[in-house]
Protein backbone atom coordinates (compact mmCIF):
# COMPACT_ATOMS: atom_id res chain seq x y z
CA UNK A 1 0.00 0.00 0.00
CA UNK A 2 1.90 3.33 -0.83
CA UNK A 3 1.54 6.05 1.14
CA UNK A 4 1.72 9.99 0.77
CA UNK A 5 1.45 12.36 3.14
CA UNK A 6 -1.49 14.01 3.72
CA UNK A 7 -1.70 17.89 3.45
CA UNK A 8 -4.59 19.62 5.80
CA UNK A 9 -7.77 20.71 3.31
CA UNK A 10 -7.11 24.49 5.10
CA UNK A 11 -4.37 26.55 6.52
CA UNK A 12 -6.64 27.74 9.21
CA UNK A 13 -6.36 26.76 12.60
CA UNK A 14 -8.17 27.48 15.40
CA UNK A 15 -6.29 28.68 18.18
CA UNK A 16 -6.05 25.69 21.36
CA UNK A 17 -6.83 26.51 24.56
CA UNK A 18 -4.27 24.27 26.03
CA UNK A 19 -1.64 22.38 23.83
CA UNK A 20 1.35 20.44 24.08
CA UNK A 21 4.31 22.19 22.23
CA UNK A 22 5.80 20.19 19.41
CA UNK A 23 8.92 19.09 20.12
CA UNK A 24 10.84 19.76 16.75
CA UNK A 25 13.66 17.78 17.93
CA UNK A 26 11.76 14.07 17.62
CA UNK A 27 10.89 12.58 15.04
CA UNK A 28 6.91 12.05 14.54
CA UNK A 29 4.34 9.60 12.99
CA UNK A 30 2.11 11.93 12.78
CA UNK A 31 2.78 12.25 9.00
CA UNK A 32 1.90 8.78 9.01
CA UNK A 33 -1.24 8.83 10.63
CA UNK A 34 -2.54 11.96 7.88
CA UNK A 35 -1.85 9.89 5.23
CA UNK A 36 -3.77 7.33 6.98
CA UNK A 37 -6.53 9.73 7.47
CA UNK A 38 -6.32 10.54 3.55
CA UNK A 39 -6.36 6.82 2.53
CA UNK A 40 -9.46 6.63 4.51
CA UNK A 41 -11.20 9.81 2.66
CA UNK A 42 -11.16 12.01 5.71
CA UNK A 43 -7.87 14.52 5.38
CA UNK A 44 -7.00 15.42 8.54
CA UNK A 45 -8.11 18.94 9.65
CA UNK A 46 -5.50 21.66 11.03
CA UNK A 47 -6.48 21.07 14.57
CA UNK A 48 -6.52 17.35 14.02
CA UNK A 49 -2.48 17.10 12.50
CA UNK A 50 -1.26 19.00 15.59
CA UNK A 51 -2.81 16.17 17.64
CA UNK A 52 -1.16 13.57 15.68
CA UNK A 53 1.87 15.16 15.12
CA UNK A 54 2.90 15.70 18.74
CA UNK A 55 0.83 12.82 20.22
CA UNK A 56 2.61 10.58 16.96
CA UNK A 57 6.30 11.89 18.59
CA UNK A 58 8.88 9.21 19.23
CA UNK A 59 11.76 8.96 21.47
CA UNK A 60 14.90 7.72 20.25
CA UNK A 61 14.84 4.49 20.85
CA UNK A 62 11.35 4.54 18.73
CA UNK A 63 8.97 4.64 22.08
CA UNK A 64 5.95 6.66 21.78
CA UNK A 65 7.14 9.66 23.76
CA UNK A 66 3.67 10.23 25.03
CA UNK A 67 1.92 7.22 27.00
CA UNK A 68 -1.17 9.58 28.00
CA UNK A 69 -2.58 11.53 25.63
CA UNK A 70 -5.95 13.56 26.73
CA UNK A 71 -8.17 15.34 24.04
CA UNK A 72 -11.09 17.74 24.87
CA UNK A 73 -13.10 19.08 22.04
CA UNK A 74 -16.41 20.33 21.31
CA UNK A 75 -18.98 18.30 19.42
CA UNK A 76 -18.91 17.95 15.20
CA UNK A 77 -15.10 18.93 15.35
CA UNK A 78 -13.82 15.62 13.47
CA UNK A 79 -12.59 13.34 16.84
CA UNK A 80 -14.03 10.46 15.11
CA UNK A 81 -11.70 10.89 11.64
CA UNK A 82 -8.81 11.18 14.18
CA UNK A 83 -9.36 8.30 16.58
CA UNK A 84 -9.80 5.76 13.77
CA UNK A 85 -6.98 7.32 11.72
CA UNK A 86 -4.85 6.58 14.41
CA UNK A 87 -5.85 2.96 15.67
CA UNK A 88 -5.53 2.05 11.74
CA UNK A 89 -2.11 3.46 11.97
CA UNK A 90 -1.52 1.59 14.61
CA UNK A 91 -2.89 -1.85 13.16
CA UNK A 92 -0.67 -1.56 9.76
CA UNK A 93 1.94 0.68 10.27
CA UNK A 94 3.59 -0.07 13.42
CA UNK A 95 5.93 -2.97 12.50
CA UNK A 96 4.19 -5.86 14.34
CA UNK A 97 0.60 -6.92 15.12
CA UNK A 98 -0.99 -4.44 17.31
CA UNK A 99 -3.86 -5.37 20.11
CA UNK A 100 -6.49 -1.92 20.05
CA UNK A 101 -9.55 -1.65 21.76
CA UNK A 102 -12.04 1.35 21.24
CA UNK A 103 -14.64 1.97 24.80
CA UNK A 104 -16.98 4.67 25.04
CA UNK A 105 -18.98 5.57 27.89
CA UNK A 106 -21.12 2.12 27.23
CA UNK A 107 -20.44 -0.81 25.45
CA UNK A 108 -23.73 -0.33 23.85
CA UNK A 109 -21.87 2.77 22.62
CA UNK A 110 -19.22 1.79 21.73
CA UNK A 111 -19.84 -0.84 19.63
CA UNK A 112 -22.77 1.01 17.69
CA UNK A 113 -19.95 3.72 17.39
CA UNK A 114 -18.08 0.75 15.40
CA UNK A 115 -20.77 -0.48 13.22
CA UNK A 116 -22.10 3.13 12.23
CA UNK A 117 -19.27 5.11 12.28
CA UNK A 118 -15.74 3.30 11.81
CA UNK A 119 -16.53 0.63 10.04
CA UNK A 120 -18.68 2.56 7.08
CA UNK A 121 -15.70 4.62 6.48
CA UNK A 122 -12.66 1.62 6.64
CA UNK A 123 -15.21 -0.47 4.28
CA UNK A 124 -15.17 2.35 1.92
CA UNK A 125 -11.76 2.75 1.90
CA UNK A 126 -8.44 2.11 -0.17
CA UNK A 127 -7.14 0.38 3.33
CA UNK A 128 -10.15 -2.40 3.13
CA UNK A 129 -7.63 -4.49 1.63
CA UNK A 130 -5.35 -4.74 4.43
CA UNK A 131 -8.49 -6.19 6.25
CA UNK A 132 -8.56 -10.06 6.84
CA UNK A 133 -11.80 -10.20 8.24
CA UNK A 134 -14.52 -8.58 10.05
CA UNK A 135 -16.69 -9.80 12.98
CA UNK A 136 -20.18 -8.70 13.49
CA UNK A 137 -21.83 -11.06 16.01
CA UNK A 138 -23.07 -8.98 18.35
CA UNK A 139 -20.77 -8.85 21.20
CA UNK A 140 -17.95 -10.19 19.46
CA UNK A 141 -17.33 -7.32 17.15
CA UNK A 142 -13.80 -6.56 15.64
CA UNK A 143 -11.52 -6.41 12.95
CA UNK A 144 -8.65 -8.72 12.30
CA UNK A 145 -5.86 -7.14 9.64
CA UNK A 146 -3.60 -9.33 7.49
CA UNK A 147 -0.65 -8.83 9.32
CA UNK A 148 -2.18 -10.25 13.07
CA UNK A 149 -3.60 -6.41 14.38
CA UNK A 150 -6.97 -6.28 15.96
CA UNK A 151 -9.53 -3.68 16.75
CA UNK A 152 -12.31 -4.25 18.77
CA UNK A 153 -14.98 -1.78 20.89
CA UNK A 154 -15.09 -3.55 24.30
CA UNK A 155 -17.73 -2.63 27.32
CA UNK A 156 -17.25 0.14 29.83
CA UNK A 157 -15.89 -2.09 32.51
CA UNK A 158 -12.52 -2.26 34.25
CA UNK A 159 -13.29 -6.31 34.02
CA UNK A 160 -13.62 -6.26 30.02
CA UNK A 161 -9.94 -5.90 29.39
CA UNK A 162 -8.70 -8.39 32.03
CA UNK A 163 -6.77 -10.59 30.36
CA UNK A 164 -5.98 -9.07 27.78
CA UNK A 165 -2.81 -7.45 26.16
CA UNK A 166 -3.48 -4.14 24.49
CA UNK A 167 -0.87 -1.52 22.47
CA UNK A 168 -3.66 1.33 22.10
CA UNK A 169 -6.49 1.90 24.18
CA UNK A 170 -9.13 4.62 23.23
CA UNK A 171 -11.39 5.46 26.09
CA UNK A 172 -14.09 7.95 23.99
CA UNK A 173 -17.14 10.11 25.87
CA UNK A 174 -14.53 10.25 29.20
CA UNK A 175 -17.14 13.00 30.51
CA UNK A 176 -19.72 9.96 31.01
CA UNK A 177 -17.18 8.43 33.84
CA UNK A 178 -18.07 8.60 37.20
CA UNK A 179 -15.14 7.11 38.38
CA UNK A 180 -11.50 5.46 36.34
CA UNK A 181 -12.73 2.11 35.73
CA UNK A 182 -12.08 2.22 31.96
CA UNK A 183 -8.63 3.53 32.87
CA UNK A 184 -7.92 1.35 35.60
CA UNK A 185 -8.90 -1.40 33.34
CA UNK A 186 -6.77 -0.81 30.28
CA UNK A 187 -3.15 0.32 32.00
CA UNK A 188 -2.72 -3.14 33.43
CA UNK A 189 -3.18 -4.25 30.03
CA UNK A 190 -0.55 -1.81 28.71
CA UNK A 191 2.08 -2.39 31.23
CA UNK A 192 3.98 -4.76 29.74
CA UNK A 193 4.12 -3.37 26.11
CA UNK A 194 6.62 -0.71 26.12
CA UNK A 195 5.05 0.98 23.18
CA UNK A 196 1.88 1.24 24.41
CA UNK A 197 -0.93 4.52 24.10
CA UNK A 198 -3.63 5.17 25.80
CA UNK A 199 -5.67 8.01 23.84
CA UNK A 200 -8.55 9.55 26.41
CA UNK A 201 -11.10 11.72 24.34
CA UNK A 202 -13.77 13.63 24.89
CA UNK A 203 -16.57 16.93 25.10
CA UNK A 204 -16.43 18.97 27.99
CA UNK A 205 -18.03 17.51 31.01
CA UNK A 206 -20.15 18.59 33.84
CA UNK A 207 -19.86 18.60 37.76
CA UNK A 208 -20.14 14.69 37.65
CA UNK A 209 -17.33 14.29 35.43
CA UNK A 210 -15.17 13.23 37.71
CA UNK A 211 -12.66 11.30 35.83
CA UNK A 212 -11.85 14.03 32.92
CA UNK A 213 -12.40 16.84 35.57
CA UNK A 214 -9.16 15.31 37.06
CA UNK A 215 -7.40 14.53 33.50
CA UNK A 216 -8.30 18.18 32.21
CA UNK A 217 -6.47 19.48 35.92
CA UNK A 218 -3.48 17.35 34.86
CA UNK A 219 -3.38 18.23 31.56
CA UNK A 220 -3.67 21.99 31.58
CA UNK A 221 -1.02 21.70 34.43
CA UNK A 222 1.25 19.65 32.06
CA UNK A 223 1.22 22.37 29.74
CA UNK A 224 1.43 25.11 31.99
CA UNK A 225 5.16 23.37 33.27
CA UNK A 226 6.14 22.83 30.20
CA UNK A 227 5.85 18.90 30.27
CA UNK A 228 7.18 17.67 26.72
CA UNK A 229 6.98 13.75 28.18
CA UNK A 230 4.69 11.24 29.80
CA UNK A 231 1.25 12.90 29.03
CA UNK A 232 -0.42 15.18 25.77
CA UNK A 233 -2.57 17.44 26.42
CA UNK A 234 -5.01 19.45 23.96
CA UNK A 235 -8.23 21.63 24.79
CA UNK A 236 -9.88 23.59 22.48
CA UNK A 237 -12.29 25.61 24.49
CA UNK A 238 -13.85 29.11 24.94
CA UNK A 239 -13.05 31.15 28.71
CA UNK A 240 -15.79 30.51 31.00
CA UNK A 241 -16.91 34.48 31.64
CA UNK A 242 -17.08 34.48 27.32
CA UNK A 243 -19.98 35.22 25.80
CA UNK A 244 -21.39 32.28 24.27
CA UNK A 245 -23.62 35.06 21.67
CA UNK A 246 -20.51 36.29 20.08
CA UNK A 247 -19.97 34.89 17.06
CA UNK A 248 -16.32 35.56 17.93
CA UNK A 249 -16.49 33.22 20.56
CA UNK A 250 -17.36 30.75 18.14
CA UNK A 251 -14.02 30.73 16.29
CA UNK A 252 -12.81 28.59 19.36
CA UNK A 253 -14.31 25.86 17.81
CA UNK A 254 -11.88 23.96 16.20
CA UNK A 255 -14.02 22.87 13.62
CA UNK A 256 -15.54 26.07 12.22
CA UNK A 257 -14.72 26.61 8.99
CA UNK A 258 -14.04 23.24 7.90
CA UNK A 259 -16.98 20.76 8.83
CA UNK A 260 -19.88 23.51 10.11
CA UNK A 261 -20.26 27.18 9.53
CA UNK A 262 -21.37 29.97 12.06
CA UNK A 263 -24.75 29.25 10.43
CA UNK A 264 -24.57 26.10 12.46
CA UNK A 265 -23.80 27.10 15.42
CA UNK A 266 -26.24 29.69 15.38
CA UNK A 267 -28.50 27.40 15.04
CA UNK A 268 -27.81 25.14 17.83
CA UNK A 269 -27.67 28.17 20.24
CA UNK A 270 -31.52 28.91 18.99
CA UNK A 271 -32.18 25.44 19.55
CA UNK A 272 -30.31 23.92 22.11
CA UNK A 273 -33.17 24.04 25.16
CA UNK A 274 -30.33 25.21 27.53
CA UNK A 275 -28.20 27.30 27.81
CA UNK A 276 -25.86 25.53 29.75
CA UNK A 277 -25.98 22.69 27.43
CA UNK A 278 -25.24 24.40 24.26
CA UNK A 279 -21.52 26.09 26.06
CA UNK A 280 -20.47 22.32 27.05
CA UNK A 281 -21.38 20.97 24.05
CA UNK A 282 -20.21 23.64 21.55
CA UNK A 283 -17.94 25.66 22.97
CA UNK A 284 -16.10 23.84 25.74
CA UNK A 285 -17.37 25.47 28.55
CA UNK A 286 -18.05 22.88 31.60
CA UNK A 287 -21.05 22.43 32.91
CA UNK A 288 -22.02 23.53 36.35
CA UNK A 289 -25.46 22.42 36.75
CA UNK A 290 -26.83 19.45 36.77
CA UNK A 291 -29.97 18.73 34.53
CA UNK A 292 -30.99 15.22 35.08
CA UNK A 293 -34.61 14.36 35.86
CA UNK A 294 -33.55 12.28 38.93
CA UNK A 295 -30.95 13.39 40.36
CA UNK A 296 -27.89 10.82 41.42
CA UNK A 297 -28.13 11.82 45.44
CA UNK A 298 -32.01 10.63 45.29
CA UNK A 299 -31.32 7.55 43.10
CA UNK A 300 -28.70 6.43 45.18
CA UNK A 301 -30.96 6.67 48.13
CA UNK A 302 -33.17 3.63 46.19
CA UNK A 303 -30.39 1.42 45.29
CA UNK A 304 -30.19 -2.27 47.84
CA UNK A 305 -28.84 -4.66 46.95
CA UNK A 306 -30.65 -7.13 48.74
CA UNK A 307 -33.55 -6.06 46.97
CA UNK A 308 -34.77 -9.15 45.12
CA UNK A 309 -38.58 -9.13 44.32
CA UNK A 310 -40.70 -12.07 45.70
CA UNK A 311 -43.88 -12.91 44.64
CA UNK A 312 -46.49 -11.54 43.86
CA UNK A 313 -44.59 -10.22 40.61
CA UNK A 314 -45.19 -8.42 37.67
CA UNK A 315 -42.88 -8.52 34.47
CA UNK A 316 -42.65 -5.82 31.61
CA UNK A 317 -40.70 -5.72 28.34
CA UNK A 318 -39.65 -2.66 26.91
CA UNK A 319 -37.73 -1.90 23.17
CA UNK A 320 -35.55 0.45 21.81
CA UNK A 321 -36.98 2.93 18.95
CA UNK A 322 -34.39 1.45 16.37
CA UNK A 323 -35.26 -1.91 17.66
CA UNK A 324 -31.40 -2.52 18.67
CA UNK A 325 -32.02 -3.40 22.53
CA UNK A 326 -34.57 -4.69 24.40
CA UNK A 327 -34.94 -4.92 28.42
CA UNK A 328 -36.97 -7.45 30.84
CA UNK A 329 -37.80 -6.04 34.08
CA UNK A 330 -39.37 -7.49 37.24
CA UNK A 331 -41.12 -6.11 40.44
CA UNK A 332 -42.87 -7.47 43.50
CA UNK A 333 -45.99 -5.36 45.62
CA UNK A 334 -43.50 -4.35 47.90
CA UNK A 335 -42.03 -2.26 45.26
CA UNK A 336 -38.82 -4.00 44.72
CA UNK A 337 -37.34 -3.82 41.20
CA UNK A 338 -35.11 -5.81 39.33
CA UNK A 339 -33.28 -5.60 35.78
CA UNK A 340 -33.82 -9.61 34.07
CA UNK A 341 -32.27 -8.92 31.33
CA UNK A 342 -30.96 -5.51 28.88
CA UNK A 343 -28.73 -6.87 25.86
CA UNK A 344 -28.97 -5.78 22.48
CA UNK A 345 -31.04 -7.45 19.73
CA UNK A 346 -34.74 -8.74 18.91
CA UNK A 347 -34.18 -12.59 18.61
CA UNK A 348 -34.02 -13.13 22.38
CA UNK A 349 -36.87 -11.68 23.73
CA UNK A 350 -39.49 -13.90 22.91
CA UNK A 351 -37.99 -17.11 24.35
CA UNK A 352 -36.95 -15.47 26.81
CA UNK A 353 -41.01 -13.62 27.84
CA UNK A 354 -41.99 -17.04 27.26
CA UNK A 355 -39.99 -18.81 30.20
CA UNK A 356 -40.31 -16.53 32.34
CA UNK A 357 -44.34 -16.78 32.01
CA UNK A 358 -44.66 -20.36 32.30
CA UNK A 359 -42.51 -20.21 35.16
CA UNK A 360 -44.09 -17.75 36.75
CA UNK A 361 -47.29 -17.17 35.74
CA UNK A 362 -47.39 -13.54 36.41
CA UNK A 363 -48.44 -10.37 33.86
CA UNK A 364 -45.91 -8.88 31.05
CA UNK A 365 -46.77 -5.42 30.77
CA UNK A 366 -46.34 -3.58 27.04
CA UNK A 367 -46.59 -0.11 26.30
CA UNK A 368 -49.21 -0.82 23.41
CA UNK A 369 -48.11 2.66 21.73
CA UNK A 370 -44.32 2.16 22.36
CA UNK A 371 -41.86 0.25 20.47
CA UNK A 372 -42.78 -2.96 22.04
CA UNK A 373 -46.54 -2.62 20.83
CA UNK A 374 -45.66 -4.81 17.27
CA UNK A 375 -44.52 -7.34 20.31
CA UNK A 376 -48.29 -7.94 21.76
CA UNK A 377 -49.94 -10.13 18.85
CA UNK A 378 -47.13 -12.37 18.74
CA UNK A 379 -46.85 -12.83 22.24
CA UNK A 380 -50.61 -13.99 22.61
CA UNK A 381 -50.13 -15.97 19.79
CA UNK A 382 -47.52 -18.22 22.13
CA UNK A 383 -49.96 -17.87 24.87
CA UNK A 384 -48.71 -15.18 26.92
CA UNK A 385 -50.72 -12.68 29.31
CA UNK A 386 -50.24 -9.85 27.95
CA UNK A 387 -51.17 -6.11 30.01
CA UNK A 388 -51.52 -3.50 26.77
CA UNK A 389 -50.69 -0.24 28.44
CA UNK A 390 -52.67 3.01 26.74
CA UNK A 391 -50.48 6.28 26.58
CA UNK A 392 -52.63 7.50 29.69
CA UNK A 393 -51.60 4.42 31.76
CA UNK A 394 -47.85 4.98 30.60
CA UNK A 395 -48.12 8.35 31.75
CA UNK A 396 -49.75 7.80 35.25
CA UNK A 397 -46.31 5.14 35.42
CA UNK A 398 -43.82 7.64 34.66
CA UNK A 399 -45.17 10.24 37.01
CA UNK A 400 -46.43 8.14 40.01
CA UNK A 401 -42.84 5.69 39.84
CA UNK A 402 -40.90 9.55 39.66
CA UNK A 403 -42.93 10.22 42.98
CA UNK A 404 -41.23 6.95 44.49
CA UNK A 405 -38.48 7.69 43.58
CA UNK A 406 -38.17 11.01 45.22
CA UNK A 407 -40.35 9.71 48.42
CA UNK A 408 -37.24 6.76 48.65
CA UNK A 409 -40.41 4.14 49.09
CA UNK A 410 -39.07 1.77 45.51
CA UNK A 411 -36.06 -0.73 45.96
CA UNK A 412 -34.01 -1.00 43.19
CA UNK A 413 -31.11 -4.15 42.92
CA UNK A 414 -28.64 -1.77 40.95
CA UNK A 415 -28.08 -2.51 37.15
CA UNK A 416 -25.70 -0.20 35.30
CA UNK A 417 -28.33 -0.47 32.34
CA UNK A 418 -30.54 1.32 34.82
CA UNK A 419 -28.67 3.34 36.13
CA UNK A 420 -27.12 4.82 32.32
CA UNK A 421 -31.24 5.42 31.42
CA UNK A 422 -31.23 6.99 34.67
CA UNK A 423 -28.37 9.68 34.74
CA UNK A 424 -29.31 10.88 31.40
CA UNK A 425 -33.46 10.72 30.89
CA UNK A 426 -34.90 13.75 29.99
CA UNK A 427 -38.88 14.31 30.25
CA UNK A 428 -41.09 14.57 27.23
CA UNK A 429 -44.30 17.14 27.89
CA UNK A 430 -47.54 15.06 27.03
CA UNK A 431 -50.58 17.22 27.42
CA UNK A 432 -51.16 17.76 31.28
CA UNK A 433 -48.62 14.96 31.78
CA UNK A 434 -45.09 13.45 30.98
CA UNK A 435 -43.21 10.53 29.69
CA UNK A 436 -39.23 9.22 29.74
CA UNK A 437 -38.05 10.75 26.19
CA UNK A 438 -37.13 8.28 23.95
CA UNK A 439 -35.56 11.43 21.03
CA UNK A 440 -31.94 10.60 22.12
CA UNK A 441 -30.46 7.75 20.20
CA UNK A 442 -27.33 8.00 22.26
CA UNK A 443 -29.19 6.79 25.81
CA UNK A 444 -30.76 3.35 26.02
CA UNK A 445 -33.88 4.19 27.74
CA UNK A 446 -35.74 0.30 27.97
CA UNK A 447 -34.62 -0.38 31.35
CA UNK A 448 -36.06 2.76 32.60
CA UNK A 449 -39.12 2.22 31.09
CA UNK A 450 -39.64 -1.45 31.38
CA UNK A 451 -39.20 -0.78 35.48
CA UNK A 452 -41.54 1.93 35.52
CA UNK A 453 -44.14 -0.39 33.99
CA UNK A 454 -43.12 -3.22 36.02
CA UNK A 455 -43.32 -1.23 38.84
CA UNK A 456 -46.72 0.50 38.08
CA UNK A 457 -48.24 -2.53 37.67
CA UNK A 458 -47.20 -4.78 40.56
CA UNK A 459 -47.96 -1.46 43.22
CA UNK A 460 -50.36 0.20 41.42
CA UNK A 461 -52.81 -2.57 39.66
CA UNK A 462 -52.19 -5.39 42.32
CA UNK A 463 -52.31 -8.53 40.10
CA UNK A 464 -53.25 -11.63 41.59
CA UNK A 465 -51.26 -13.20 43.83
CA UNK A 466 -48.43 -15.68 42.70
CA UNK A 467 -47.28 -18.45 44.83
CA UNK A 468 -44.06 -18.54 43.07
CA UNK A 469 -41.12 -16.39 44.00
CA UNK A 470 -38.55 -14.54 41.22
CA UNK A 471 -35.16 -16.68 40.97
CA UNK A 472 -32.81 -14.99 38.48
Amino acid sequence: MTMSTASPISSHLSTPRFATPRSPHRESVGSEIAAIAALLGQPLLPWQRLVADVGGELLDDGRPAYRTIVLVVPRQAGKTTLTLSWMVHRAIRWGSPQNIVYTAQSGHHARKKFRNDQLPILEASRIRTAVERIYLAAGLEGILFKNGSRVEPLPSTASAMHGKTIDLAVLDEARFDKDNAREAGALPAMATRRDAQLLIVSAAGDIESTFLWDKVEKGRAAVENGVTDGIAYFEWSAPDDADIDDPLTWQNHPGLGHLITEETIAHARQTTKSVDEFAQEWLGIWSKAVETVITPAVWQKCQDRKAAPDGPLAFAVDVALDRSRATVAVCDRAGRVEIVESRAGMDWVAERIRALSRRHKAPFVVDGYGPAGTLVEPLEALGIAITRYTTRDVVAACGLFYDAIQAHTIKVRPNDDLDAAVASVKKRTLGAGWLWARNNVDVDITPLYAATLAWHNATQKKPEPVTRSFVL
